[in-house]
């Protein structure tokens, strides 16, 4: 099935990483989804800007949105407001003030929904139990993707140091090196501590992560440094130690990790998604919505960045192509769900196994 969508890209550019999963998606080297082998849902494109989202754990699809921070989407496609965001304060409306969630991540026991505002600077919790949402950290710069550990800390990227959609899409235009990594430490009565501790500086764009305890790794997309970097992980004293690139690829963003224990790493300006085997750092291609055009921009894209000129203009509809928008992660769970490609259009793509 083909079809021809615009590109949304008002708001933040990309994002997040994730809990670990167990899913059922796999694919060999010779089976690599296409445009062909997806579907949108919902059918009537009413999302706006599904840049993440997660299952819970009793099936439930639970997605970013502009207008309400989160939205449920059900079996039909008919999206309901999650987590009361009006309370925190949230806006919906264009402004300095306007929200951008971004990130989106259940935490370890399934209790809580962390979202990551990319326009804000906040970092949000939603109780699953009873939609109740609070603000546990409000940082004054870019958090891109909020994930929490086994002992209940909290890390976030920072994208770059500034608040706001013009200085975020700068920081994506050109390397800026104030990209970073921060853990919020929580208190014995479960409280967080009032001042996060930077564990990672000097990244260009810090975007997507993972936290991988049972290697004891940590991996992180450094987007327009065009590589996904790893790190040797202490989660009880919250440092990473030995830096190492695991791979290079265009334009890192999302990540999720799956049953086979590949990194699935979504790709925006190259309309794919790879999948990384961290021990080794071999990536192969798992979905590939790249066309000709869109293989001759980013060779674009990629030439401005070497000569340092500006290139957010090639950001369009001939980069997107079919996808509804600029692909930025992977909603994958531990059952047998169908998977789904989100990003910064009016619906998520759906996977036929």
């Amino acid at each position: 099935m083909k079809y021809f969508l615009p590109v949304l890209i008002a708001g933040a550019l990309l994002a997040a990483c994730s809990e670990d999963v167990n899913t059922t998606a796999e694919t060999t080297e010779a089976s690599v989804w296409t445009v062909s082998d997806t579907a949108l849902f919902p059918a009537d494109r009413s999302l706006v800007r599904p840049e993440d989202g997660v299952f819970l754990s009793d099936g439930r699809l639970i997605v970013a949105d502009l207008r309400h921070g989160l939205v449920e989407l059900n079996a039909d496609g008919t999206a309901t407001p999650f987590g009361n965001f009006v309370d925190t304060g949230f806006v919906s409306e264009a402004g300095p003030d306007k929200g951008g969630p971004n990130g989106v991540h259940l935490s370890m026991d399934g209790k809580y929904i962390f979202t990551a505002d990319v326009f804000t600077g906040r970092v949000y919790r939603t109780s699953v139990e009873n939609e109740e949402t609070e603000v546990i950290f409000s940082h004054m710069a870019t958090v891109n993707t909020a994930i929490s550990d086994s002992t209940g800390a909290v890390w976030f990227t920072q994208s770059t140091d500034g608040l706001g959609e013009e200085r975020m899409f700068a920081a994506v235009d050109a390397p800026m090196g104030d990209g970073a990594l921060y853990r919020l430490a929580r208190n014995d009565d479960g409280t967080y501590v009032t001042e996060a501790e930077m564990v990672i500086e000097g990244l260009d764009f810090a975007n997507g992560f993972y936290l991988d305890e049972q290697r004891g790794a940590l991996y992180i997309s450094e987007t327009v440094g065009n590589r996904v970097l790893s790190y040797d992980l202490d989660v009880e004293s919250g440092r990473v130690t030995g830096k190492k690139v695991l791979t290079e690829m265009p334009t890192p963003d999302n990540m999720r990790m799956v049953k086979d224990g590949t990194l699935w790493v979504a790709s925006p300006l190259s309309n794919r998604v790879f999948a990384i085997d961290v021990d080794t750092g071999e990536s192969r291609i798992v979905f590939d919505a790249q066309s000709e055009r869109g293989a001759e921009l980013l060779t674009e894209w990629n030439r401005r960045g070497e000569a340092g000129e500006s290139r957010l203009d090639l950001l369009g509809p001939e980069m997107v192509g079919e996808m509804p928008g600029l692909l930025t992660g992977i909603i994958v769970d531990s059952k047998n769900q169908p998977v789904f490609i989100s990003g910064l259009g009016d619906a998520l793509v759906q996977l036929e196994r």
